[in-house]
């Protein structure tokens, strides 16, 4: 079995949905279903919970990254209010769904990286 491997960094495993122990094999099953296990080392990812973590940090970060393209748009553009509540929203969702999946992967390698014992411990 493969040991934890420092050089494994929590953004660069988080941002490519892989274990935060190898490096390597896949985090995911499915969109958002976390693997049981670790394909290449074999790390048991039963252990890991994300919680709401992940999505509460998107609200934040999409909140203060689109609100202010929004209102600068709103002043700038003549647009009616129901393509304002369109192209936001369609704006937001598309954000959300693309960084929820290396959100999660991140916070789960964080996870593993300074609760490592009680990851590895299941």
């Amino acid at each position: 079995m493969t040991e934890y491997h420092p050089t494994v960094s929590p953004l660069s495993a988080g941002l490519r949905c892989l274990c935060p122990r190898c490096g390597r094999g896949k985090l995911y099953t499915g969109y958002l279903t976390v693997a049981e296990r670790c394909e290449s080392c074999g790390l048991d990812f039963s252990q890991v919970d994300s919680g709401d973590g992940p999505a509460v940090f998107l609200i934040f970060i999409l909140g203060f990254l689109v609100v202010p393209v929004a209102l600068w748009v709103s002043m700038n553009v003549d647009w009616p209010l129901w393509l304002h509540a369109i192209v936001w929203s369609i704006v937001v969702l598309g954000l959300t769904l693309g960084m929820l999946r290396p959100a999660k992967a991140y916070v789960v390698a964080l996870q593993y990286r300074y609760r490592r014992s009680e990851v590895e411990k299941g």
